[in-house]
């Protein structure tokens, strides 16, 4: 049984880190467009590597190296130097001001970076309760910002329909490159691009690896595992009992209904269930009281 600040650093690690891979991807895809107002060098400063901005990229790789510090006992060798050579690259980054002449290397470093420690992750680690808490956090992430990132792309008081009329086809590409899906969408829809089946991608689809269904099923498993291996309170259990209310309210959707009714509060409702997710997991796991590990 893992301690408590140990299942803390690791779930914060992945969290840190697909919120990294997620902020980059944005920035890349919207400064190679030409879709923001923004001078490119202020946008790329600001949000990759401005490390008083607890939001941007750096500081997120930063804080996921810190947490993998921490634990190092409980993570592979090639993990730790594989986390600690992104945070160094970037370092370098920031000294040699490459992100004003070079921006999509930036954004590809990063982003390759954090598929290789997933990767390393996956193939030097024990699939046991410590990994179980970096896939809960890496899906946990993905699902939010998923959802985050789709609600944009949605008026929020005229819907879906309004939205397609008054969203450039550039926008709705920029949404598909920014989660890596536009080549998944064309393989299943043709390069027909349509709001309501860019939403049905990436909001329900049960194979696509960034859509909000497959995170949530990730999610699930993760604290099914978890508890499983854990049983400590009732806050896990209902981490649980969350995590399957929100994989099965999204195995049931349908997207007419998603977009006919109320786009932004669908997806505010998965960053609603995601927020409470996060706090059971908590409760449950990680800030539990202490009589609830001791034996009856």
């Amino acid at each position: 049984m893992l301690l408590s600040r140990v299942a803390d650093a690791l779930y914060w690690i992945s969290r840190y880190l697909e919120r990294a891979e997620h902020t980059v991807r944005v920035v890349d895809v919207r400064l190679e467009l030409g879709i923001d107002r923004e001078a490119p060098g202020e946008m790329m400063r600001r949000t990759i590597l401005d490390a008083a901005n607890p939001d941007s990229v750096i500081a997120c790789v930063i804080a996921a190296r810190e947490n993998a510090r921490q634990v190092r006992e409980e993570i592979s060798s090639d993990m730790w130097q594989q986390i600690n050579e992104l945070f160094l690259r970037l370092r370098e980054v920031q000294t040699a001001k490459m992100e004003l002449t070079r921006p999509h290397y930036v954004a590809r470093m990063v982003v390759e970076g954090a598929h290789l420690f997933h990767g390393i992750t996956d193939e030097t680690m024990g699939h046991g309760e410590g990994w179980r808490y970096l896939q809960a956090g890496r899906y946990l992430e993905r699902a939010s910002t998923s959802a985050a990132l789709l609600d944009r792309h949605f008026d929020r008081q005229i819907g879906a329909a309004a939205a397609s009329r008054s969203s450039s086809n550039l926008e709705w590409i920029a949404l598909l490159r920014s989660c890596s899906a536009l080549e998944a969408y064309c393989r299943r829809y043709t390069a027909d691009i349509r709001p309501d089946r860019v939403a049905e991608f990436l909001l329900l689809d049960p194979q696509f690896p960034r859509s909000v269904r497959f995170a949530a099923a990730r999610l699930e498993s993760a604290l099914r595992a978890i508890g499983g291996l854990t049983p400590r309170s009732a806050g896990g259990n209902r981490a649980e009992r969350l995590a399957g209310r929100f994989h099965a309210s999204l195995d049931y959707a349908q997207v007419d209904e998603f977009l006919n009714e109320d786009p932004h509060g669908t997806l505010v409702a998965v960053g609603r269930y995601c927020a409470q997710i996060h706090a059971a997991l908590y409760q449950g796991y990680i800030t539990y009281p202490i009589e609830s590990a001791l034996p009856a």
